[in-house]
């Protein structure tokens, strides 16, 4: 799988971005060896509020290898013209090692590998009931502070498919026990993920750890992940 992430300069990119929510899905439908897809706005910030940044967008892919992902992301128009209009890029080549849940009444992604003592990517994903949206992100304010003030936490951001309905949170942790050290502590996220199972907010969900093969590019004008002394990938 990969994840790729879009950041826009300048307004006429911001609304050519905008129309490929809509205009990119029939080249994507019709990309060879793409198995599963799905196109994101980002919330402002780091992505975890209900307002959209119309300067970033983000695209998940699903392909049969690593290689294939490589091959297809370089060669393919419909990637070549986000990179065009984009000022920077930022893109995560992974390998599923669990999921559990559904996306779209379907199961997109498969573990093909077993975790190993490096980084750990993390991705949930949501669909909010809308009679309890509001709730919902009454809540967001302080997990994303808590987030944000983690020191172990490598790369965060949210996004979405559809604006305060359908949700994707995407994180990178340097190993399992950081990442575990934040899900359990008894703080604004189990709290939240309590009122989540109590009330039956979703109406689907699916979470999914990855392995963090290789990535390109760069975010914020810097190397997000330099410290994690990623290897190369073969």
């Amino acid at each position: 799988m990969t994840l790729s992430f879009f950041r826009y300069a300048h307004v006429s990119d911001r609304i050519w971005a905008f129309g490929q929510m809509a205009l990119a899905r029939l080249a994507l439908s019709r990309t060879r060896d793409l198995t599963f897809w799905k196109l994101f706005g980002s919330g402002t910030g780091e992505g975890f509020t209900p307002v959209p940044d119309t300067s970033v967008s983000a695209a998940l892919c699903v392909w049969p290898d690593f290689g294939t992902a490589r091959k297809r992301l370089c060669d393919t128009p419909v990637f070549q013209r986000y990179r065009a209009h984009a000022s920077e890029e930022f893109t995560v080549f992974l390998a599923t090692t669990q999921v559990r849940g559904q996306w779209s009444n379907g199961r997109p992604f498969k573990a093909v590998t077993q975790p190993d003592a490096g980084p750990v990517v993390a991705l949930t994903r949501a669909t909010i009931r809308p009679t309890v949206a509001l709730k919902f992100w009454n809540r967001v304010p302080d997990v994303s502070a808590m987030i944000g003030s983690d020191p172990n936490v490598a790369f965060k951001i949210g996004v979405g498919e559809v604006p305060w309905l359908h949700q994707v949170t995407f994180s990178i942790w340097p190993d399992e026990r950081s990442m575990a050290d934040f899900a359990r502590s008894n703080g604004p996220h189990a709290r939240a993920i309590r009122a989540v199972r109590d009330g039956d907010w979703f109406r689907e969900e699916l979470y999914a750890r990855f392995r963090l093969l290789h990535y390109t590019g760069q975010w914020m004008g810097r190397d997000p992940l330099d410290h994690l002394q990623l290897e190369p990938a073969a």
